[in-house]
């Protein structure tokens, strides 16, 4: 906790110096004395919420920007997801900007309804082999194989007949929440 506290200071330096502002600049724009202001980017003062605010506010940045955030585990930790005869398991953060999953389809003679929604999917074909209904064409990508398409047009996923398949999907955000979190009225 200390350490986090002792980089206010430097981080509150040099957001002001990003601005090309002096000591004299950020301290009448936040309506305190230089000699504060120096003290608290020295780490002479104890940072408040009553001096931080003002000062945030003036560099047009959070509070949150000033505290390192602490190294946070790498290893994605997100329920595997079972529905509609898929096994959907996250393979990246929950706030990443791209998300990744490993999906396997269940067997099925039929591919299901096709849907369009904003976004791009990119899949790769681990194993079995993965019907992709685009846009009224049925494509069968085989083991190895990747695919790439807009998801404006009409499509669907579906393992064949053959048995099951089990893909790397990734998703643009807007395409991520429609395969994973159901298109609205079919939830």
């Amino acid at each position: 906790m200390n350490a986090a506290l002792e980089q206010i200071g430097p981080r509150l330096r040099a957001a002001r110096r990003e601005r090309g502002w002096t000591l004299d600049d950020l301290s009448a724009r936040a309506g305190m004395s230089a000699s504060t202001l120096s003290r608290l980017e020295s780490g002479k003062r104890q940072a408040s919420l009553a001096l931080l605010l003002p000062l945030t506010r003036q560099l047009g940045i959070r509070i949150d920007d000033l505290v390192p955030h602490g190294s946070s585990d790498p290893r994605v930790r997100r329920a595997i997801e079972r529905r509609d005869g898929m096994i959907i398991a996250p393979l990246t953060l929950d706030h990443s900007p791209v998300q990744t999953f490993k999906v396997t389809y269940a067997a099925s003679g039929q591919a299901p309804p096709p849907r369009i929604h904003d976004g791009y999917e990119w899949l790769y074909v681990l194993r079995g082999r993965l019907r992709l209904m685009l846009d009224g064409h049925e494509h069968v990508i085989e083991r190895g194989e990747a695919a790439e398409f807009d998801t404006r047009l009409p499509h669907s996923l579906s393992a064949t007949a053959d048995g099951p398949a089990e893909i790397i999907s990734i998703f643009s955000a807007s395409g991520e929440r429609m395969h994973t979190h159901g298109a609205a009225g079919d939830l």
